[in-house]
């Protein structure tokens, strides 16, 4: 049967939409946030400083952000985390990873949202945190002490860093954050989301790993840019593809 090539046109374009639909969302991969301290693109880094240092062939952070991530009360944020008494050197680690993993990871692409604050214009949301990651960081910290559940907002800033608010008491992790999943979920506002999958599956941000093994987080924010592909061709390509599909049997017809 021959086509008319008006038919021939329709049909190429509707091929050429399903395959442009079924392709990753590649501006979600290898692509740092607009904030504060971050690259504008990641690129190597030779002498990123020991906990960041896994990223550095590929790294949103400089060498001197990663500095600043293992101070106390450093110049990127001013923040305190012996604020209740000086933190478990177990436990600080953590937050010293989940800070260079913040300032330095190219892979977080998928969960970046833009916002209005002063300090950044993008900040990650829902970030699914494999599960022996979080339960580790809330084990090495039962022991340490802080006064809130939300470290992001209600800090008493009067002497240039964080100090508890007056009507805050101190109390031992737990009090404040009952269960893994408390701590990860709230502490940074939803940063995080707990995932149920492990470390190693392809499908949960790692905040520590061996970068001889290579980067397990670039595999899996393809996964996730490759789900919000295919998720958003109703909402995206599904009106093109319909149309030109109804124009194709009335033609055909």
């Amino acid at each position: 049967m021959d086509f008319p090539v008006t038919t021939q046109l329709l049909l190429l374009l509707v091929w050429v939409a399903a395959i442009q639909a079924a392709l990753p969302r590649t501006e979600l991969l290898n692509v740092c946030m607009d904030a504060k301290h971050h690259k504008a693109k990641p690129s190597r880094e030779d002498k990123l400083h020991e906990q960041c240092s896994p990223w550095k062939k590929n790294a949103c952070c400089t060498a001197n952000t990663s500095q600043e991530a293992h101070k106390d009360i450093s110049y990127l944020y001013r923040f305190n985390w012996d604020h209740c008494g000086t933190m478990e050197p177990a436990c600080k680690r953590h937050f010293i990873q989940d800070t260079c993993l913040y300032e330095c990871s190219p892979n977080l692409g998928p969960w970046i949202r833009q916002v209005d604050q002063s300090w950044r214009k993008e900040r990650i949301l829902d970030v699914p945190l494999c599960k022996e990651d979080c339960e580790r960081w809330w084990e090495d910290c039962r022991t340490s002490y802080t006064c809130k559940s939300n470290w992001h907002k209600g800090w008493n800033w009067t002497s240039g860093y964080n100090q508890c608010p007056v009507e805050a008491a101190c109390h031992p992790f737990d009090f404040y954050f009952p269960t893994p999943t408390a701590l990860c979920n709230d502490i940074w506002t939803q940063s995080y989301k707990v995932s149920n999958y492990s470390r190693g599956s392809g499908r949960c941000i790692q905040m520590w790993f061996d970068p001889a093994q290579g980067n397990p987080n670039e595999e899996v924010a393809r996964f996730y840019a490759e789900a919000m592909a295919a998720g958003a061709v109703p909402h995206g390509t599904g009106p093109l593809l319909l149309s030109l599909a109804l124009m194709l049997l009335w033609l055909l017809s």
